[in-house]
């Protein structure tokens, strides 16, 4: 365990890398505290929001704002995953005329991997991330390649509404920590906005951070305290996910299949991620509520019924958050 005062360093660093964000992000403040929460846990995040909102500029920002590699892929239909993952050259040497394979890493080799519109492409395109997103691994013609430390899949898509677009496979979806969720700015923020975008000054986002203070926050999260009581809330919650006998009416009504043990190491995660984000050493049920429609929403399948009558898993969260026995209670 750190000393005290090796943990208020690491927390100061994490408010300069709020405030470097700031620099060219407006208001979004809860946005930018789930995509910090991610990246303190070691997650990947998938931002989804309407053409227009930022998402790009948001990961973009927080790349500039780390000393880590970042890279950018623009998902398209005809997207290969070699295109991604790499692919084997053959090359000859001039010398002794001997001819061999090199394998030539693609873009996933890198720390910060932007995935923009992933649902854009095909879903073999988008299993191509699997391993990586779950091993931080690339295998290749029977070898494989280890990823460098830290890695982080930032992954955007537009809502499934949207013509051109293939739907995420639940195997893919489970390997994100969070599903963060954008909407429009208020009036006051889009306007800031306009503001900021159409001027000739540009916004100089300052590095703050690189990958070595990443992975001992990482580190430092894993630390962070969970009591045993807010341990079995965190289970409950899991659990009452799953339609079945005991579930709750609002599960069985609406939910086809509920989220995995999984979702609970998420949440858990999530949570310590936050409290330290928030300059302490111990989860609250404030953080548990906070994360649980990040961590599950894109954990529940929905039944038809919930489609008929334009339920949101967000809805059937905040009803489990409402009914599942929480400490205190």
């Amino acid at each position: 365990m750190p000393t005290e005062s090796e943990i208020q360093s690491r927390l100061g660093r994490l408010s300069d890398l709020r405030a470097a964000i700031a620099t060219a992000i407006v208001g979004q403040q809860q946005v930018v505290e789930q995509l910090l929460t991610g990246l303190l846990a070691g997650g990947h995040c998938l931002l989804e929001g309407v053409p227009g909102l930022g998402k790009t500029l948001l990961v973009r920002t927080l790349g500039q704002a780390l000393e880590l590699q970042f890279r950018r892929v623009q998902f398209t239909p005809d997207l290969m995953p070699s295109d991604l993952l790499g692919t084997e050259l053959l090359e000859e040497d001039h010398g002794t005329g001997h001819r061999h394979f090199r394998f030539q890493q693609g873009p996933v080799f890198t720390n910060l991997l932007l995935a923009d519109e992933l649902n854009r492409t095909p879903p073999k395109t988008q299993a191509a991330l699997l391993e990586a997103m779950q091993e931080h691994t690339v295998s290749f013609a029977g070898v494989t390649h280890r990823l460098p430390a830290p890695f982080f899949v930032l992954a955007t898509q537009n809502p499934i509404e949207q013509a051109g677009t293939y739907p995420l496979p639940e195997a893919q979806l489970d390997r994100f920590l969070l599903h963060i969720a954008l909407d429009y700015p208020d009036e006051a923020e889009e306007r800031a906005i306009i503001a900021q975008t159409t001027s000739s000054a540009s916004a100089e986002v300052p590095r703050v951070m690189d990958g070595g203070e990443v992975l001992a926050l990482q580190k430092l999260v894993r630390d962070v305290h969970v009591g045993d009581e807010l341990l079995a809330w965190i289970t409950r919650l899991v659990r009452a996910t799953r339609p079945g006998e005991g579930a709750p009416q609002v599960v069985r009504d609406y939910v086809k299949w509920g989220a995995g043990p999984r979702a609970g190491q998420s949440l858990v995660l999530a949570s310590k991620a936050r409290a330290l984000l928030h300059g302490r050493l111990a989860a609250t049920r404030e953080d548990v509520a906070a994360l649980a429609a990040p961590v599950l929403r894109h954990r529940l399948l929905l039944s038809f019924a919930a489609e008929a009558e334009r339920k949101r898993p967000d809805e059937v969260i905040a009803a489990l958050l409402r009914d599942v026995p929480h400490p205190g209670a």
